[in-house]
């Protein structure tokens, strides 16, 4: 059965195409128009009741969250592919962390910093300067403990790609974005810059870009 994948338009879909490639999983993408609530409509609610993306169907088996759904492919096809969770429990708990980090220290102000630099104008809301200029600064910050761990690791969880550096793929590639514009973030640290060129130039990272790209902004 072929795992279909809905809207791998968007930012967080593209961790799930990005693992089901590193896996070697056959996938279907399944387009949603988020700009014409199609991911609001009732048939889709059914299916993931905050009415989010992604959302992944396995047969008969139904599943949203994309860190979540990573995790599930990346265990259940742990033999095959890409190791993406390490190969010792200790190594895992460092996957985990990292993960843990991108989730809750890196993408709170990642995402806001995209919202109001890119898609303000796009959905209709007030382009806030001050949001923007925080959530850089936060940035800097993290990248700065960043920098510090990548000094000592080629990646986050060691020297081997993981889940950790994966989830981080598709809102740091907004970063370089016209509309965004802010690059030096990463291109300013020097191991931060390297490590960020190892995972971007990924076989699956480039064809996550060339078949499940961003929109035009």
């Amino acid at each position: 059965m072929v795992v279909k994948v809905y809207g791998t338009a968007y930012g967080a879909p593209k961790r799930v195409v990005a693992c089901l490639f590193e896996k070697g999983i056959e996938f279907e993408a399944v387009p949603i128009d988020i700009f014409k609530g199609e991911h609001k409509t009732p048939e889709f609610l059914k299916k993931q009741p905050f009415g989010l993306l992604p959302l992944v169907e396995d047969g008969d088996f139904t599943l949203f969250e994309s860190r979540a759904i990573t995790r599930y492919y990346a265990e259940k096809y742990k033999n095959q592919g890409t190791d993406l969770l390490g190969k010792t429990i200790e190594e895992r708990g460092l996957v985990e962390q990292w993960l843990d980090v991108e989730a809750t220290s890196f993408h709170p102000p990642v995402f806001d910093l995209v919202l109001h630099a890119l898609f303000a104008p796009i959905i209709g809301i007030p382009q806030d300067q001050k949001v923007i200029q925080e959530s850089e600064a936060k940035l800097a910050k993290i990248f700065d403990i960043y920098e510090e761990r990548l000094s000592k690791n080629k990646y986050l969880a060691g020297d081997f790609f993981s889940l950790a550096d994966l989830s981080h793929l598709p809102f740091a590639h907004y970063l370089f974005l016209k509309g965004v514009g802010k690059e030096h973030l990463i291109r300013d640290r020097k191991h931060v810059s390297a490590w960020w060129d190892a995972i971007s130039n990924r076989p699956s990272w480039t064809f996550v870009l060339e078949h499940h790209g961003y929109p035009s902004f």
